[in-house]
């Protein structure tokens, strides 16, 4: 007799998806809200880049600390994950998406071979979140627009640099995991250079740029260029900017998403009001 047992698909709790389109592209939006009443402010908000492969952690992550935020320092949080038509953890999508157009010659060599996918689409995606997912979750979801965090990993976590170098005021938390500053850096620096024309005497802004240990592989130099824009940051204007590095022993650029994003969501809960 053949088992009748069928199984059924897992959900996250209280998390859903909606479609959205910009520019005759489709986007898979991830949403995840607590299980409680909204404070009157509204809830803070976490931005989170390449969702499909790091929604699900980031979600658990708060659902499970946030019971006892006195402990834990998590509050609960709506994390807005923005991900791609795929059940692959990554889309080749976020070559354009994260990146500025690169020179040939900052590009470091394919693991594979060949040719990297076109780039250049960091200013249209960092427009995309603004003018099109923000406004859409703000009006279905009770958010307060002065605890807003963006979090990237890898190519996300040098969107995320763009953002705060080309954007300070449009987020009170930046959180760049392990970014690719090798990969844009003149873009990046001249970006940097630029900032102080931004910054505004009300500006109050926080940022973490980490890395894992076992990704000094002494190629990139990516944990020394990473600490150093940390220390430039902190440097600028007045304060505006609270930046801070962390490197995480024993981790690998891959590993390390765990570990960071533990330290994220505290470090985004910190994040109040200006």
């Amino acid at each position: 007799m053949m088992d009748s047992t069928t199984y059924e698909a897992v959900a996250i709790p209280r998390s859903q998806t909606r479609k959205i389109t910009y520019n005759d592209r489709t986007f898979h939006l991830f949403v995840s809200t607590p299980d409680t009443a909204p404070p009157p402010t509204g809830f803070p908000v976490i931005y989170l880049l390449d969702a499909n492969s790091v929604f699900g952690t980031m979600t658990e992550a708060i659902r499970l600390q946030c019971r006892a935020p006195e402990k834990t320092g998590v509050q609960p949080a709506i994390v807005v994950g923005i991900g791609y038509p795929t059940e692959a953890p990554f889309h080749p999508s976020r070559y354009y998406d994260f990146t500025h157009v690169v020179p040939q010659d900052e590009l470091p060599a394919h693991p594979r071979g060949g040719e990297w996918p076109e780039m250049g689409g960091a200013e249209r995606f960092l427009s995309f979140i603004e003018k099109t997912v923000k406004p859409a979750i703000e009006k279905d979801f009770s958010i307060d627009t002065s605890r807003q965090t963006i979090f990237g990993h890898s190519l996300g976590g040098l969107l995320v640099l763009h953002a705060l170098l080309t954007r300070p005021h449009e987020y009170q938390c930046y959180i760049a995991g392990s970014p690719s500053i090798h990969w844009n850096e003149s873009v990046l620096l001249e970006e940097e250079r630029r900032l102080p024309e931004r910054l505004t005497d009300e500006l109050k802004v926080r940022a973490l740029l980490t890395i894992g240990e076992l990704e000094n592989d002494g190629r990139f130099h990516v944990n020394v260029k990473a600490e150093a824009m940390a220390k430039r940051l902190s440097a600028l204007g007045t304060g505006q900017i609270q930046a801070t590095f962390r490197q995480f022993p024993d981790e690998n650029h891959t590993s390390v998403l765990h570990v960071l994003i533990s330290l994220a969501i505290r470090f985004a809960s910190k994040t109040a009001a200006c």
